[in-house]
């Protein structure tokens, strides 16, 4: 049996373009041109001896070895993601504060700062999984060294924006437009304790819909409040970071309800310069939010 040694960057560009649902906009994610991504997909599968995508509609679905393949392209870019990491910043050491918006807690926490860990042993971590207000009232007092949150009204003097993302309706993976609400009974919704921004934005937007609405449900915990919507007390308005299988978005006009916009995410930092452990958690946070 012949030996195969895969290509990490066409790997990268082929996991990239099915995780994104488009080759074209893994192009512009890796800062590529999309004939250069085409080809690095033609030689993985000259490396792999077998067909790895075929045409579905307008787009491309993966064959049965394209499954198989995704599956340990990832692997194999986490791996050498954490190599790289380790190598990079080998003797790591020191101590830092994060902060997580609730979204990114199930999945930042044991992925990204799981990696981290494994890779710089001599760092310790003590996260805090908490909302906005808090985690920004941290910043400001100085008790976290970086915290990652949805923009609000308050800024931090050392903040940036990692990106901005597409509030949805969100609703039991079994709802429908018919199944939703009774058009003569106000919107059931369900959400965090006041003041919430998704909350506030969820609202006015309704308000100026007027499509009357009642709070069935709120809470200080997001899992709370997808159990709420889960269980079909209402619906709710956050974006499809930490989604469960047994939600679903609802999209707009489909289930007439008013267009939501878009919402900021910034990485907060305690200081201009912060230290080499700082600066490389952060990128590994920013990385993983983006990619």
């Amino acid at each position: 049996m012949r030996r195969v040694n895969f290509d990490l960057d066409a790997l990268r560009s082929f996991a990239v373009g099915m995780e994104l649902g488009s080759f074209a906009k893994a192009a512009d994610r890796l800062a590529r041109s999309t004939s250069a991504v085409s080809a690095q997909l033609k030689k993985l599968e000259d490396q792999a001896g077998v067909t790895l995508l075929r045409k579905s509609g307008r787009g491309m679905a993966l064959t049965d070895a394209g499954e198989v393949m995704l599956g340990y392209a990832r692997r194999m870019l986490e791996l050498n993601d954490e190599a790289a990491m380790a190598v990079g910043a080998a003797g790591l050491d020191g101590f830092v504060r994060l902060g997580l918006q609730e979204d990114f807690g199930e999945h930042l926490l044991p992925d990204v700062l799981g990696r981290f860990a494994r890779s710089h042993s001599g760092v310790r971590i003590e996260a805090k999984v908490a909302r906005n207000a808090d985690l920004v009232s941290d910043m400001i007092g100085g008790r976290l060294d970086l915290a990652l949150t949805w923009q609000g009204t308050q800024d931090t003097p050392y903040m940036e924006k990692v990106g901005r993302y597409q509030l949805e309706w969100i609703g039991p993976a079994g709802a429908s437009p018919e199944s939703l609400r009774n058009r003569s009974m106000p919107l059931p919704l369900v959400a965090f304790d006041a003041p919430c921004l998704m909350r506030t934005i969820a609202t006015e937007a309704l308000d100026r819909a007027g499509i009357p609405w009642r709070l069935t449900f709120t809470s200080h915990s997001l899992g709370a409040v997808w159990a709420a919507v889960g269980a079909g007390l209402g619906v709710t308005v956050r974006t499809r970071f930490g989604l469960r299988n047994n939600l679903r978005t609802l999209p707009a006009a489909e289930f007439s309800l008013p267009a939501l916009p878009k919402v900021g995410l910034v990485l907060h930092r305690l200081e201009a310069e912060p230290d080499q452990t700082c600066a490389l958690l952060a990128a590994d946070l920013r990385e993983s939010v983006l990619a």
